[in-house]
């Protein structure tokens, strides 16, 4: 297949960009597909910048489709970072004539950057396009670790047959073969959760975080997001007041610090190589607040992909230190590592399945409290999650 002929350029007379020698702004220090087939080489990129302007099975967010370059309206006029990887935005996915079209055209161009080993940055569009997202994976065999930061889950709220943004999580889960290893969501509120969907996410055993738990220990978010391969996030996740164009506005949330605190974990992690970020609907925005907060969040993923330190134990021995912890009435005994590079842990977690091919043990992000409670007599919840999910 041929890139170029799922893309449209990025028109740069919406997002009012000048590009300019000299100026140390955002636009002037990336490659932008502006011209009808002048695409930028990826052979040197590092990052890809993807927009997908996509509302029509949003649910009650209609104009989300322009989105993409609202955000980069305000991402082109920011300043550069000093030490900025190569950075290619490849423009929009070509509107197809229907949205299943339109997760088709994303998966394939998805899989085309993740086979070159490119970080996907994804600017929505709706988060169904998560789905998309993971049949990229799947067209690669990659099994895949999955974070949602949102305020709702995308499981049970919508039983329709189209993949919709109140239901991309259930059609995940129904692929088969199944390249889903783990899912995450950070940040829901559970005053918008029904108790089926409550009980569902739970028999599915996947790890999901209230926002008062993350918003207590952003470190606790941090490995999670250390462990995640793709990152969706929800606009929606962040407050109104400090996000106002959104299609499921609530007065709790994260506040825009926060969410770029978590982009910026997410470009930190060795493993994340997609990151998308959806729901972004400038009809509703309120002097551009909302697209400008998306674009810093954006302005920090990218800074954390600079920044990563490759740091998974076991690479190189000596950039590591390892604990033993020997638990009461627990047999094997607790292992954990720490990186000497970053200080960030590790628990190991047993496979009792190795037999049946795989390795003999996970290797999962941890805290340093999760360690302490640890040396305390205590298991962590999420290691005994972990350990019951995968060894059933």
């Amino acid at each position: 297949m041929n890139l170029i002929d799922y893309l449209d350029p990025v028109d740069l007379e919406k997002t009012g960009f000048r590009p300019s020698a000299g100026k140390s702004l955002f636009g002037n220090a990336i490659h932008i597909y502006s011209e009808p087939g002048d695409m930028p080489p990826l052979d040197d990129a590092a990052i890809a910048i993807l927009g997908v302007p996509e509302d029509r099975t949003t649910v009650g967010n209609r104009g989300c489709a322009d989105g993409p370059d609202a955000i980069r309206t305000y991402l082109y006029a920011l300043a550069a970072h000093t030490s900025l990887p190569h950075i290619v935005d490849i423009g929009n996915i070509t509107r197809a004539e229907t949205p299943s079209d339109m997760q088709y055209a994303l998966a394939e161009v998805l899989y085309k950057l993740l086979e070159r080993n490119l970080t996907v940055l994804i600017l929505g569009g709706g988060q169904e396009f998560t789905f998309g997202n993971y049949k990229a994976y799947e067209i690669l065999g990659r099994v895949v670790n999955i974070c949602a930061i949102n305020s709702h889950f995308a499981i049970g709220e919508d039983q329709s047959s189209n993949i919709t943004s109140l239901s991309y999580l259930r059609h995940i889960v129904e692929q088969m073969p199944n390249y889903l290893f783990n899912f995450n969501n950070l940040g829901y509120q559970s005053y918008f959760i029904p108790a089926d969907t409550q009980r569902l996410m739970q028999s599915l055993m996947f790890d999901t975080y209230r926002l008062g738990e993350v918003r207590a220990d952003m470190e606790l978010a941090e490995a999670v997001l250390r462990n995640s391969n793709l990152v969706s996030v929800d606009i929606s996740a962040v407050r109104q007041s400090d996000a106002p164009a959104q299609g499921l506005p609530s007065p709790h949330g994260f506040y825009g610090e926060e969410l770029c605190t978590l982009a910026h974990y997410a470009g930190l992690s060795d493993n994340v190589s997609s990151f998308g970020l959806y729901g972004l609907n400038p009809r509703l925005d309120s002097h551009g607040q909302t697209a400008h907060l998306c674009a810093h969040a954006v302005w920090y993923f990218i800074e954390g992909c600079a920044n990563r330190k490759n740091d998974y134990p076991k690479r190189n021995p000596d950039n590591y230190l390892r604990f033993v912890v020997a638990m009461p009435d627990a047999d094997p005994q607790m292992v954990f590592y720490k990186s000497k590079l970053t200080n960030r842990w590790w628990f190991e977690v047993p496979n009792n399945n190795a037999s049946q091919g795989g390795p003999q043990c996970y290797l999962i992000p941890c805290t340093y409290a999760e360690y302490e409670q640890t040396r305390n007599g205590h298991i962590p919840e999420r290691w005994w999650h972990f350990y019951q999910r995968h060894n059933s």
